[in-house]
């Protein structure tokens, strides 16, 4: 999705390590990560956050190696999993945010132009997850309605 509007070549960063083991560091079993990813969940946090969190707070590299499931994985069975994905509210934020600077700024063009870029790729991951079933085929997008949906 990043590179779809825009002219860049690719994405920089860091890739994962090629073995898939559990790092010697980490002390902590199975049971006590879910614990505390669903402790997190509670707090309010989303999936990347506690990623983040789990990372820096509690020196966990990687939930997969040592559960062997994703984050959102584990959220799905412990029913704290979110009714709309992270990456659409995301960007449903994001075009909140750069209406309401719209209304303040009618002659901004360009955040116009963004504005119709970010409502064709929420459109896009609408459908995605109307077809893979993440989203009931009731839920409809609505580019007036978005405070009710980022709330």
């Amino acid at each position: 999705m990043a590179k779809m509007h825009s002219r860049k070549r690719g994405r920089s960063g860091s890739s994962k390590p090629l073995h898939k083991t559990k790092p010697s560091w980490v002390r902590m079993k199975e049971k006590e990560v879910e614990l505390l990813i669903v402790k997190l969940a509670k707090e309010g946090k989303s999936a990347s956050m506690i990623g983040l969190e789990l990372r820096d707070s509690y020196g966990i590299p990687d939930v997969k190696t040592i559960v062997g499931k994703r984050i959102t994985e584990v959220l799905v069975e412990k029913d704290h999993a979110p009714k709309i994905p992270e990456d659409l509210l995301a960007l449903m934020r994001r075009a909140l945010s750069t209406r309401k600077h719209l209304e303040a700024n009618r002659q901004d063009m360009p955040a116009l132009r963004g504005t119709q870029l970010l409502d064709s790729k929420i459109k896009r991951l609408f459908k995605y997850y109307h077809r893979i079933g993440k989203l009931p085929i009731s839920f409809k997008y609505d580019p007036k309605q978005l405070k009710l949906y980022t709330q």
